[in-house]
């Protein structure tokens, strides 16, 4: 029987179709249902296959489910479990709520206030459980990164609110998006600004780590962001539109109470596809070209038997 690489995803993810299948399967809301005992199975499955490589009485399909389930709980560098609410499974369930109220109560200062804190307090959690390999963040750096993003985000969107009150309603429904956008400019960087100012480690193909080099971190956080932004766009851009438009027809007069169920639900639906394929646009273990590195780090690499012109490193999510 071929061996199964079980340190790799199922899929191939040098394809975007392979890295949506993966991600699908990692984000999937259903996984948060799944308790400490099988999640500490699944676990205790990947790590048994890892050291003797056989099946150990389970068909290939059932290995390839508690990888699943393994990789959606438990960090891919470290090994630890992640908290609930950090997973990529929780991404749906949570942003749908937390979206959806945004774009509802957008019109009051402190309903702004009230929810761009909670949205950034869930992005700070998401940021930091999700970080690139064995990178401490500290708590000045989490809680200087937390007050940044949330001041960019509320200054965004206050100032947007003022600026946007003589124009069409729907630019004021779009006013939300912008202050995500910003925010996870900024939020996310300095999460990890420890990736910035140490490096994250680079390995050649078969995981042999080579140093440790900046630019990669640069480029991973780059590749972070934009998919952060791109999974927030459907579900915060489609929704007001459609709000607008019942706005316009009265619908939203004759029925107030509809404009929260009717944004979240649309927003639970477009983040559940939204969020694996944006998700999937960057690959996960991502590469760059050793002449792109730090002068040293190349020279260094250069110096070792068969060196190679590509390195690999875990760009975070």
């Amino acid at each position: 029987m071929e061996q199964i690489k079980i340190d790799e995803p199922r899929w191939d993810q040098s394809t975007y179709q392979g890295r949506a299948n993966h991600f699908f399967t990692t984000t999937n809301p259903l996984n948060l249902l799944c308790s400490d005992e099988e999640l500490d199975k699944a676990k205790e499955v990947v790590t048994k296959y890892r050291k003797d490589g056989q099946l150990n009485g389970l068909t290939i399909a059932e290995l390839w489910k508690a990888k699943h389930v393994y990789d959606s709980a438990f960090h891919p560098d470290t090994g630890d479990k992640m908290l609930i609410i950090g997973r990529m499974s929780a991404q749906v369930p949570c942003n749908m709520f937390i979206t959806g109220c945004m774009m509802t109560f957008y019109r009051t200062t402190p309903a702004v206030v009230f929810w761009q804190w909670i949205n950034q307090s869930f992005n700070a959690i998401v940021n930091y459980t999700n970080r690139s390999g064995n990178s401490p963040i500290t708590n000045q750096q989490l809680g200087t990164s937390y007050a940044l993003a949330t001041s960019g985000a509320l200054v965004t969107a206050l100032g947007l609110n003022s600026l946007t009150k003589s124009m069409s309603p729907i630019i004021g429904r779009l006013v939300p998006f912008a202050a995500v956008a910003a925010a996870n400019c900024v939020n996310i960087p300095l999460m990890r600004m420890h990736e910035i100012q140490k490096g994250i480690a680079v390995s050649d193909e078969n995981g042999n780590v080579l140093g440790e080099s900046s630019i990669a971190a640069k480029w991973g956080i780059t590749q972070v962001v934009l998919s952060r932004i791109g999974m927030a766009s459907p579900g915060m851009v489609l929704p007001p539109l459609l709000m607008n438009y019942l706005d316009r027809k009265g619908f939203l007069k004759r029925f107030p109470w509809s404009a929260a169920p009717i944004q979240v639900t649309l927003c639970g639906v477009l983040l559940t596809f939204a969020t694996p394929m944006c998700c999937a646009l960057f690959p996960q273990k991502a590469s760059i070209s050793v002449d792109s590195l730090e002068p040293e780090l190349q020279a260094k690499i250069r110096q070792s038997p068969n060196p190679p012109t590509l390195v690999y490193y875990n760009k975070g999510l």
